[in-house]
């Protein structure tokens, strides 16, 4: 069995009234960073709170190498975590808040000044972490995450409070533990930094998986087979395109966006035809639009039409 594979299976959690996890089942491997992604209110905080023994599941199991969490030694030593930045005393400096954890786990002294260097924090190290900014915070959990050097690492939305600086620097952070086989799960609503950095993508809503799938896989499928035809015809080009079977919809003042046509075709039909084109492209999609096509029914909460609204 794979060491640092996380296996979640069956997951099932109620509050009260409330269904957070409804059967919940994914695999996270070593080797590169899965994303984790959903909705408000679909079940991701809940799911790391039982991967990290902080809530117990009513059904099913989560484990990492085949072990719950609760029954590891050393569990520093083994799993690293970012749930929540303003964890911390904010009257104790950022190196003591570190040495702190690392006495309770047994870690050398040297450890603590190793990952304070990692995260950029060594010019402050020293200041009362209260007073830190939000991104200065995120670093901090990351380097209390870092401090026993462990091969899984869980993450939630660790861009959050990061200037651009920062979120350049933690792609680079999360690429480089992928790198080492490490295996990392990364909760985010910020799609385009999972598309730059994410391997594989776990979708839920309402507590059950909607898709469990490779980025690029997921990209394709939303991209489905749309053509993006510029044209300074663009009446004519688009009977044109619907008389050979296609469907055709007028999408910018010199754009087609057409579908149910390979792109040869259109090309051949369009130059028979003789109407003029300067582009046929294949639309390709984002992280975000499959995101979006996944979960559009998925939102426990949603913004309502603003007619009737007052100031």
């Amino acid at each position: 069995m794979c060491e640092t594979k996380i296996e979640v299976s069956g997951l099932r959690k109620r509050f009260g009234e409330t269904l957070a996890l409804d059967g919940l089942s994914f695999t996270v491997l070593p080797g590169g960073v899965t994303g984790f992604v959903g909705p408000n209110g679909a079940g991701k905080s809940t799911t790391m709170r039982v991967i990290l023994g902080l809530d117990a599941a009513d059904e099913g199991s989560a484990t990492i190498g085949g072990t719950p969490y609760a029954s590891l030694r050393h569990p520093l030593r083994r799993v690293g975590s970012l749930l929540d930045a303003g964890a911390l005393q904010p009257g104790r400096t950022a190196r003591s808040h570190l040495l702190w954890l690392a006495r309770s786990q047994g870690l050398p002294v040297g450890r603590v000044d190793s990952v304070i260097e990692l995260v950029g924090l060594g010019a402050v190290a020293r200041r009362k972490a209260g007073g830190f900014s939000l991104g200065m915070r995120q670093r901090l959990g990351i380097a209390a995450a870092m401090l026993g050097d462990p091969r899984v690492l869980i993450m939630d939305e660790p861009f959050n409070g990061m200037d651009p600086e920062g979120i350049i620097w933690m792609r680079g952070f999360l690429a480089a533990l992928a790198a080492e086989r490490r295996t990392i799960l990364v909760s985010s609503h910020l799609m385009g930094e999972l598309q730059d950095i994410a391997d594989h993508v776990v979708v839920i809503g309402r507590g059950r998986v909607l898709a469990d799938a490779g980025v690029d896989e997921l990209i394709a499928r939303a991209s489905g087979d749309e053509i993006v035809v510029r044209t300074p015809a663009p009446i004519e080009a688009m009977t044109v395109l619907q008389g050979a079977g296609a469907t055709a919809t007028l999408i910018e003042g010199d754009a087609l966006q057409v579908s149910g046509l390979e792109a040869r075709h259109m090309v051949e039909v369009l130059g028979e035809a003789q109407v003029p084109f300067s582009e046929v492209t294949a639309r390709r999609a984002t992280l975000e639009d499959a995101y979006l096509q996944l979960t559009g029914g998925e939102a426990e909460f949603r913004a309502g039409s603003d007619r009737g609204a007052r100031p």
